[in-house]
């Protein structure tokens, strides 16, 4: 098995179903991971209905309640790894990452990169139908992190992305806390210390037509306080000894 999608989901019955056709749909071998937090919408129950039209392509994993994005694709990549893919990929529900450009990733984590970020603000990178506060927002966003962390990374929230496996495995999940916005800053951060090259390739990003966004001032706020506490962890925290598998790293050397 090699491509593996995660996509975590709450209350996106509107479009569950056209994104796992499309993505299965594009014939290219990607197997499809939902990560349902309990939608009181029946989500869940909507992927279970297309099991039978997609059998051994699409897998649900449903947990008890809203736990949060970081730890729905923490839970994913453990059971990605545990399943050996070789390519696996996070992706939002709601099209606002363009299923086409899922070769895209692959084809750079393919090339060499570790990790091949979706990126809206490389060369040929742009943000469709986004209220001005937002795109003043994440683009805010992606300058600080960028100049706290001096991570080498444009878009360092970006939530369209393809690991090899070898870098999840070398990372210590579990040393991960983070949920929003610091989520996604956090694992490009903490493949960035491993030592994997970080590829952006230029994406398109469309703001959803359906459902109801997940941003809330929580995450923002985690987002601007994680990025200090991850500065300062890799300053005099030992940061690399908290996010790396020893045992995996080990076993490399």
């Amino acid at each position: 098995m090699e491509k593996l999608v995660i996509i975590p989901t709450y209350n996106e019955k509107e479009n569950i179903e056209a994104i796992i056709a499309a993505v299965i749909g594009l014939q290219q071998n990607y197997h499809v991971l939902i990560i349902d937090d309990n939608s009181p919408d029946d989500t869940a129950q909507i992927v279970r209905s297309l099991f039978s039209k997609y059998p051994g392509q699409l897998f649900l994993e449903q947990r008890m309640g809203k736990l949060g994005l970081g730890t729905a694709y923490i839970h994913g990549f453990k059971w990605a790894i545990d399943k050996a893919y070789e390519y696996i990929f996070e992706m939002d529900a709601d099209f606002s990452h363009n299923p086409a450009d899922l070769e895209r990733l692959y084809e750079a984590c393919k090339a060499g990169a570790g990790v091949a970020v979706g990126s809206r603000y490389v060369r040929g990178g742009a943000v469709e139908n986004w209220p001005a506060n937002r795109i003043i927002l994440s683009k805010g966003a992606s300058v600080y992190t960028r100049i706290i962390t001096w991570m080498p990374v444009k878009d360092p929230t970006a939530g369209f992305v393809c690991y090899r496996r070898e870098v999840l495995e070398s990372m210590n999940l579990d040393g991960i806390h983070f949920v929003g916005y610091a989520f996604q800053i956090e694992m490009k951060f903490a493949s960035w210390k491993l030592g994997f090259k970080i590829t952006e390739v230029p994406i398109t990003f469309k703001d959803r037509k359906l459902g109801a966004s997940k941003m809330n001032k929580g995450i923002v706020k985690e987002g601007i306080l994680g990025v200090l506490k991850l500065r300062w962890e890799s300053l005099f925290k030992n940061y690399h000894k908290k996010v790396s598998n020893e045992t995996v790293n080990l076993q490399r050397m």
